[in-house]
């Protein structure tokens, strides 16, 4: 699965494999590094994923957030609307500063999960830019599964907001597999509101609240707390860093999209926990380059830490947070770090780095809470079943050994009944089994890295949540 960290090279910063660092460093510049460093990270840092059906504006509103807060310059977006406009493809330019890649830009579709950054008055973010298209869901999977937040871009258009919502639209799908992600907090913007068939108005808006609001519900998120709709037009860059004029949207008196941004808040992760990264991207550069997202724990240039599940001991000897070398780093941060003592062709996306002390678990079997959602016709899931597994960075093939018993919906106890096979709707806790070690923890002492989706040509079958691990898994 591809994440590439060179997608988005049009922001003023780009997104470069490892910034050109000499090897010997004068104090000076250690010191402006240490300085950067202290400032940086004044400021708290998320990871926004944006999904949504193909075509509802996601890179469109990316694209219009980084021109907004001044990553991206007039004179490139005059050559991207060119360039857009050479290919018949007039209102596409603000998706070519996410889309950058020429097959993204012939078919208007985003192929991998872009980057970028920009920054608020409160916080540091990373954009995710998600594919829509049915076709590119395990890349979706694997941009939300870095989320802390969503964006979740609805197409007010007539007939654009039906097509994606109704079955087979990728919107009910983006929603289930954001929750199941970890994506705990949305932002669900109705976009395309300035579109003729809209006019930005309240009865459109009102009408799309009011059918996605019993399906968030039904998802597993707290519409009240949890979720916060608001009118923009991604194209315009209206409501998105002020307020839209209330000439044009009388009835709008919420917050704009980067407001509503600012005020997200989040549950800290621990910076004194145990250390895991997720390995989602590897390359060479003067060494050993993995990527990835801290998702507990600290860093520290010279820490000595564990790859999993290969448990090669490797040495830190580069810490780069965005474009900026630093010296440590916490969680939730995005890294690159360089490592001494593993080659890069020993490295597998889905691999750990982990505390040498406390090593993340691998195993190759563990039991867990499985909500089945829509099997494959005529499918039975039944001890013998097999799927993809997908865990934070991992893709798996798995098998389901054993069903141990069924969880009463309206108790959440489970059954007294021997259960051989269930059905959609489901939730029954089973055994599984992969053919390879996977790195994993029990869902209740590390969310991130003990949720998954289970999938079967292509169709997100069951949502999962581990519940135990074999004991002799983990030790080094």
């Amino acid at each position: 699965m591809l994440l590439d960290s060179e997608e988005v090279q049009a922001v003023s910063q780009p997104v470069h494999p490892e910034p050109k660092v000499k090897h010997k460093e004068v104090s000076a510049v250690e010191d402006a590094e240490s300085q950067q460093e202290t400032e940086g990270n004044n400021k708290r840092h998320l990871n926004v994923v944006f999904i949504g059906h193909v075509d509802a504006g996601k890179s469109t509103t990316g694209g219009q957030i980084l021109f907004l807060s001044g990553q991206v310059d007039d004179r490139t977006i005059q050559k991207y609307e060119k360039e857009a406009k050479d290919k018949s493809r007039e209102s596409w330019y603000m998706a070519y500063i996410m889309d950058t890649n020429e097959e993204e830009r012939i078919k208007g579709k985003t192929v991998e999960v872009g980057r970028a950054h920009f920054e608020t008055e409160t916080t540091r973010f990373t954009i995710l830019d998600a594919p829509g298209h049915k076709s590119y869901v395990p890349n979706m999977i694997s941009g939300a599964s870095q989320a802390d937040i969503g964006v979740l871009v609805i197409s007010a258009r007539k007939g654009e907001f039906e097509t994606g919502f109704e079955k087979g639209g990728q919107t009910r799908e983006h929603v289930m597999l954001a929750k199941t992600l970890g994506v705990t907090k949305l932002l669900l913007v109705v976009n395309k509101m300035d579109d003729h068939t809209v006019n930005w108005s309240k009865e459109r808006y009102d009408e799309i609240e009011s059918k996605m609001t019993p399906f968030l519900k039904a998802s597993g998120y707290n519409v009240k707390k949890d979720v916060q709709f608001l009118p923009i037009s991604g194209l315009m860059g209206l409501n998105m860093k002020t307020r839209v004029d209330k000439s044009l949207c009388p009835w709008w008196n919420g917050p704009c999209l980067f407001e509503a941004l600012d005020r997200i808040e989040i549950t800290p992760r621990d910076p004194n926990g145990p250390f895991r990264m997720p390995i989602i991207d590897k390359f060479k550069d003067m060494g050993t380059v993995v990527m990835g997202k801290v998702e507990s724990g600290s860093v520290r240039e010279g820490d000595s830490l564990l790859v999993m599940p290969n448990k090669a001991q490797v040495k830190v000897l580069a810490i780069y947070c965005d474009d900026n070398r630093v010296r440590h780093a916490g969680p939730g941060e995005n890294l690159r770090i360089r490592l001494s003592g593993i080659e890069e062709e020993d490295i597998l996306s889905g691999f750990v780095l982990s505390s040498v002390a406390k090593p993340v678990a691998a195993v190759t079997e563990f039991i867990a809470q499985l909500q089945i959602l829509e099997l494959l016709d005529n499918a039975i899931f039944t001890a013998g079943y097999k799927a993809v597994l997908h865990i934070h960075a991992v893709v798996e093939e798995c098998e389901i050994v054993e069903l141990l018993h069924q969880i009463d919906l309206k108790t959440k106890k489970p059954m007294k009944k021997k259960v051989l096979f269930v059905k959609n709707g489901a939730i029954v806790v089973c055994r599984i089994q992969v053919n390879n070690s996977i790195c994993t923890e029990k869902f209740a002492d590390f969310a991130q890295l003990g949720r998954f989706t289970l999938r079967t040509e292509g169709k997100t079958v069951a949502v999962g949540k581990v519940t135990e691990l074999p004991t002799v898994s983990s030790s080094a």
